[in-house]
């Protein structure tokens, strides 16, 4: 009988990924027997879904720290804040992915793909074991490949098949890292690994820990294997691009921060300097790839390479500062927030590819560019932005944790981030003297009108609004955010 209630309660803990995964079965039984017009009820139930997994994650959050079902999941405030952000970002995405799915053959699929790709990124988060790392990385991947080639196209089939290719290499690594670890420590749990890599030999435990941070870093986007991320982003439609680039980096993260908090904390390996270097190579070499681009969603991909490198600044100070949770928990929901909020500004208009071909369309569209700016400004971290808290909060705890050298590159890496935000910014902001070609939102030089179908494709406006104000709100109440993420 006790067996019984402590199995119904580990259950119950499970609630708020259980609601994502009611969500998915749900509508695709739904989508089976829905008329192809009313496909959008499917998309209610997976928005559904995806508060009600928010809520009981918030509500979770009240409880006290803990480890279910044998101890293979976590949860904690990490796992916590994880959940709350995933499924809020899951809904934004869903709202943004519709325009453009409103319609297609498989649109019930893709919701639901959506759904299961963020269930993977929350076991990313939670997995205190690493065969369970292995399958939260398979289902965080899987789902993806086939979102990302959703449309068909010669750009996005190649940009599928890269992703793929990689993934399954970097999967390979991973089971390899995971094969070292179960031959140094004879299990795989976290607790038993923390205490058993110490005494393991040095060959082997450098594999295990390059391997398993490999699958880590690919699912991330961090350097050196960012590689798809570039390719994926421009391959496919723009508000698709912003669920692949967020929603898997939050899960990838925190399972980064909590290999380096478990275990990995007491191995004769120097793994915060390891992660630190990736950090340091994300954030420079994904600004300077960013200066060279022309097109709108290739900017933002090496942008998000950039951001991982942030990111990971707190994952390499993991157990070594009591800043660094606060410090995640901040990073992250600013982060998801306002690289979707820059994402949907491209989606609105996602008929223009280049810079300059998005200016010119939104030059008669201010509200849209002000949406624009402050989350491009956001992404930077100007203050009062989400982002901003965080990188001052990422940045203390970095100090704190021995790696001033780290915050000093960062801090460099920030202003220079600035100058490619504004080559975006500045044509769509400057005034131009009337009778100009530019006057007529042509910017000087030819621009196709869009189609009544790509009109009824583009994401809605107001989405851009609402998380540009809700950047800005966190960034003002982040003192609030903290008192409910760490009670």
């Amino acid at each position: 009988m006790n067996d019984m209630t402590g199995a119904g309660d580990d259950a119950l803990a499970l609630l708020p990924e259980l609601l994502l995964l009611i969500g998915a079965v749900g509508g695709l039984l739904l989508g089976l027997w829905t008329p192809q017009h009313r496909q959008w009820r499917v998309r209610v139930v997976v928005l559904v879904a995806c508060v009600a997994s928010a809520v009981t994650a918030a509500v979770g959050l009240a409880g006290e720290d803990r480890r279910v079902f044998e101890d293979l999941w976590v949860i904690d405030t990490t796992t916590g804040v994880v959940r709350i952000t995933v499924a809020l970002a899951v809904a934004v995405a869903v709202w943004l992915v519709s325009a453009s799915l409103s319609g297609h053959p498989r649109e019930t699929e893709a919701y639901v793909l959506m759904l299961l790709g963020a269930l993977g990124a929350v076991a990313l988060a939670a997995s205190a074991d690493v065969l369970l790392l292995v399958a939260a990385y398979l289902l965080a991947s899987v789902p993806l490949y086939a979102l990302a080639g959703y449309t068909k196209d010669a750009r996005a089939t190649e940009a599928t098949l890269k992703y793929y290719l990689m993934g399954a290499f970097a999967g390979v690594l991973l089971l390899v890292g995971a094969a070292a670890l179960v031959l140094a420590a004879g299990s795989t749990g976290y607790a038993d690994l923390a205490a058993a890599l110490p005494e393991a030999p040095a060959p082997l435990l450098a594999i295990a820990v390059l391997g398993v941070f490999a699958g880590v870093a690919f699912k991330a986007g961090a350097v050196p294997l960012h590689f798809w991320v570039p390719d994926v982003t421009a391959g496919t439609a723009p508000a698709m691009a912003a669920y692949i680039t967020t929603i898997p980096k939050l899960g990838a993260v925190a399972a980064a921060f909590r290999l380096v908090d478990e275990p990995f904390a007491d191995v004769p390996l120097d793994v915060p300097l390891l992660v630190a270097v990736v950090a340091a190579l994300s954030m420079t070499l994904g600004n300077l790839a960013a200066f060279a681009q022309t097109e709108v969603l290739r900017l933002l991909a090496y942008s998000t390479v950039s951001q991982v490198g942030y990111l990971f600044m707190v994952v390499a100070v993991a157990g070594r500062t009591e800043l660094a949770v606060p410090a995640l928990a901040v990073y992250l929901a600013g982060y998801a927030l306002t690289n979707l909020g820059a994402f949907a500004a491209a989606a609105v208009l996602g008929h223009a590819r280049s810079i300059e071909e998005w200016a010119a369309a939104a030059r008669r569209r201010r509200a849209l560019v002000v949406g624009l700016v402050v989350c491009l400004l956001g992404l930077v971290g100007t203050p009062p932005t989400a982002v901003f808290v965080g990188k001052l909060a990422v940045f203390t705890a970095a100090w704190d944790g021995g790696l001033a050298w780290l915050v000093v590159l960062a801090a460099v890496n920030t202003v220079a981030s600035l100058f490619y935000y504004l080559r975006w910014i500045a044509p769509a902001t400057v005034a131009v003297p009337t009778g100009s070609p530019a006057a007529d939102g042509s910017g000087g030089h030819e621009v196709r009108t869009m189609t009544t179908r790509e009109q009824a494709l583009t994401a809605p406006p107001v989405t851009v609004h609402a998380l540009a104000a809700a950047s800005l709100i966190l960034g003002v109440g982040s003192g609030a955010w903290l008192a409910v993420a760490l009670p």
